[in-house]
C-alpha cells in the first residue's frame, strides 16, 4: 500500500499517542495540516507565533503524560519556536519538534526556507533527524518520542521534507509505542553507603529538583524517616508540598528564605535528587554543600559538575529513592517527629510572611496580600504557570504549593514570555484542572496575544499581571551597582486595550482591599470558559531574599579592585544625582 509521506506522519504520530500539535501552517506543512485535519485523534493549534507554540507544548509536557509536539515551518518557524525548544532542552522537557524541509528531489539551490536547520537546532535538542525516505518517516517518529522521554528527557527535531509528504511510497509497518525504561544503575554499595551516611549524620537535610518529580512519594517517606528539612530548586516547587512540616522553600542559601537558610545551617549530610546544583538554585553559587553530598540523578554528567558528591546514585529518581528507603529501614530505626524543627520552621515561615504583610505598599498591591488571597481561594490542584522576572521568585516565596506538578516556570534557560502560551498548553492537557498564570509586565508584552488561542478555544484562564512598569527583576539588579536603571522602564501600557483585542474579560486591581474580590470574579469568569486579564498595580519596592542573596553573593565573589570600582561609582552618582 502507498501513501503520502504526510499521511504517515499523522498515524505514526497518532499512535505515539499525540493529541494537540502546536504552530503555523506554511508552504513547507500544508500537506501536514491537511491530514491532521483528517486525524480523529489529534487536534491541531493554531499560534499567533511559534515561539508560543514551544511553550504550549512545554506546558503540555510538564503537566501531563502527553508530549508536547510543534508542526512549524522551516527556517523562520524553526528559529521563531527556538525559544521554546530551549527552554525545553535546558529544562528537562520532552518534545517533538515535526518541521517541513525543502524539496530534497530538485537539483536546485536557494529554495525558500532553505537552512541548515540542524546544525542551528543541534545545541538545542537531545537528536535531529533529516527523513530520507517514506520507509523511514515511522521509525524516524518513534525513535525521536523515545530519545525524548529516555534518560533526561529534552526534545528532539524531526524534518521531513515536503516532497515525501506530498507524493505517495510505501508504508512501513507501524510498531507498539516504545516503553521508556526507568533505570536504577547504582550499586547496592553505594546504596548501602548513602544510607549509612544519612543514618549518621546529626542533621540530614534533603534537596530537591524537577529530576523528583515522579517520586514525591518517596522523597515525602524519607523525609519523614530521617526527620530532614526539605528545601526544593526552583523548577521543583512542586515536588515536595508545601504543606508538609519538614518544607522549607525554595533553596537553601544567602539567597533562601530564612526557614530553609535557618533549617540548613548544620546540615552535615546532603541528599541531592534530581537537580543540577545550577546558578538560579543555589542563588548564584551562594550555598555551602557538606563534604557528605548524596547525589541522585538520572544524568550522571551533572555529579561533581559544580560541587563534589561523596556518593553518586546514577538512575531515575522514584527508583533509586525506593532503593535507598528500602535500605534506610533495613539497617536502621527511623526517627521520631522532631516537633522542635517542625515548630521553627512554621515560625519562620509565619514570620517571614508578617514581614511582607508589614511592608508599606503605598496603596498599590502587597505581593504578600495577593498570594496569600490566591492560596486561600484556589485548591490545591490548581495548576500555576509562572513566567521569568521578579514576579518569579515572588511566587517562589510567597505562594505555598502542594501538589506534584502544580506550579512550573522556565528556569536555567529563563525565556520570559513563557507563562501565557504555557498556560495555555496546561489547560489543554489538564481541562478539568484550574490553571491561571502569574507573569510581570514585561514579560506579558512579549507573548500576550497569544490570548487569542485561548480565547478561540474557549479556554477559561487567568492571567494574573503584575503590573509595575519596569523590568524589575534587572532594575533591581542594576539600582545598586549603578544607581540608575538603563532600558527597563516599559513606559504606560494600558492592558484593556489587550483583553479588548484578545477577547478576554479585563479587572484592573489599584489596591490590597480590591484582590480577593477580583480573584472571585475571574475565577467565575474562566469556570464559564473566558480568558480573564486581572491587571494587578503590584509594588515591587520591597526585594525579595533570593535577589537580595544572590546579588550579595555576586557581589563578594568580584575582585577586590572592581568592587571597590563599583561602589565608587554608586556614590559617586548618587551624590551627583
Amino acid at each position: 500500500m502507498k501513501r503520502t509521506g504526510a499521511w504517515i506522519a499523522v498515524r505514526a504520530l497518532e499512535a505515539l499517542g499525540i493529541k494537540y500539535t502546536f504552530g503555523i501552517p506554511g508552504v513547507h506543512n500544508t500537506e501536514l495540516y491537511d491530514e491532521l485535519n483528517s486525524s480523529e485523534h489529534i487536534t491541531p493549534v493554531l499560534v499567533t507565533h511559534e515561539g508560543g507554540a514551544a511553550f504550549m507544548a512545554d506546558g503540555m509536557s510538564r503537566t501531563s503524560d502527553l508530549t508536547g509536539a510543534l508542526v512549524i515551518v522551516p527556517a523562520a518557524g524553526a528559529t521563531h519556536a527556538a525559544s521554546g525548544i530551549g527552554e525545553a532542552f535546558l529544562d528537562g522537557i520532552p518534545m517533538l519538534v515535526i518541521c517541513g524541509g525543502i524539496r530534497t528531489d530538485l537539483a536546485k539551490r536557494y529554495q525558500l526556507h532553505e537552512l541548515d536547520q540542524h546544525a542551528f537546532l543541534k545545541p538545542l535538542t537531545k537528536a535531529t533527524f533529516l527523513v530520507t525516505s517514506h520507509a523511514d518517516i515511522v521509525s524516524t517518529l518513534f525513535k525521536a518520542w523515545e530519545i525524548a522521554h529516555s534518560g533526561e528527557p529534552g526534545p528532539v527535531f524531526v524534518e521531513i521534507p515536503v516532497n515525501l509528504q506530498m507524493f505517495p511510497g510505501e508504508v512501513s509497518e507501524m510498531p507498539g509505542r516504545p516503553v521508556i525504561p526507568r533505570p536504577q544503575r547504582a550499586a547496592a554499595s553505594e546504596i548501602r553507603r548513602a544510607a549509612e551516611m544519612l543514618l549518621a549524620a546529626k542533621h540530614p537535610a534533603l534537596f530537591v529538583g524537577w529530576g523528583a518529580r515522579d517520586a514525591c512519594e518517596q522523597t515525602r517517606a524519607i523525609a519523614d524517616f530521617l526527620q530532614a528539612p526539605v528545601a526544593t530548586t526552583l523548577q521543583g516547587l512542586s515536588v515536595f508540598s508545601a504543606a508538609h512540616p519538614l518544607h522549607t522553600g525554595f533553596g537553601f542559601g544567602a539567597a533562601a528564605v530564612p526557614a530553609a537558610r535557618n533549617a540548613f545551617a548544620d546540615c552535615d549530610c546532603m541528599l541531592a535528587v534530581g537537580t543540577r546544583f545550577a546558578e538560579i538554585a543555589t542563588g548564584s553559587f551562594g550555598v555551602t554543600v557538606p563534604p557528605n553530598l548524596i547525589h541522585a540523578d538520572i544524568n550522571p554528567a551533572v555529579f561533581s559538575a559544580n560541587y563534589p558528591a561523596a556518593v553518586a546514585l546514577e538512575g531515575d529518581a522514584a527508583v533509586v529513592l525506593a532503593a535507598l528507603l528500602e535500605e534506610l529501614q533495613r539497617v536502621g530505626a527511623g526517627r521520631t517527629a522532631n516537633t522542635e524543627l517542625h515548630a521553627r520552621i512554621q515560625r519562620d515561615k509565619a514570620a517571614y510572611n508578617d514581614e511582607w504583610l508589614r511592608h508599606n505598599s503605598g496603596g498599590k498591591v502587597n505581593p504578600a496580600v495577593f498570594f496569600n488571597a490566591l492560596r486561600a481561594a484556589v485548591p490545591d490542584d490548581a495548576i500555576t504557570v509562572v513566567d521569568d522576572g521578579n514576579h518569579t521568585y515572588l511566587t517562589a516565596e510567597l505562594f505555598p504549593v502542594r501538589q506534584s506538578k502544580a506550579l512550573i516556570v522556565p528556569t536555567d534557560f529563563n525565556s520570559m514570555g513563557y507563562a501565557v502560551p504555557a498556560a495555555i498548553g496546561a489547560k489543554l492537557a489538564n481541562p478539568e484542572r484550574e490553571v491561571f498564570a502569574i507573569v510581570g509586565d514585561g514579560a506579558f508584552t512579549m507573548t500576550c496575544m497569544e490570548i487569542v488561542s485561548a480565547t478561540r478555544l474557549g479556554l477559561g484562564l487567568v492571567f494574573y499581571v503584575f503590573h509595575d512598569g519596569e523590568l524589575s527583576q534587572i532594575a533591581q539588579a542594576q539600582e545598586i551597582p549603578f544607581n540608575r536603571k538603563p532600558c527597563t522602564a516599559l513606559g504606560a501600557i494600558d492592558f484593556s486595550g489587550v483583553a479588548i483585542a484578545t477577547g478576554a474579560e479585563y479587572i484592573r486591581v489599584a489596591s490590597n482591599a480590591e484582590v480577593p474580590q477580583a480573584i472571585a470574579r475571574a475565577r467565575e469568569f474562566a469556570v464559564g470558559g473566558r480568558a480573564v486579564i486581572v491587571d494587578l498595580i503590584m509594588d515591587y519596592s520591597k526585594r525579595t531574599a533570593f535577589t537580595q542573596g544572590a546579588v550579595k553573593t555576586n557581589f563578594k565573589r568580584l575582585p577586590l579592585a572592581q568592587r571597590l570600582r563599583m561602589v565608587t561609582r554608586a556614590v559617586k552618582r548618587k551624590i551627583t544625582g
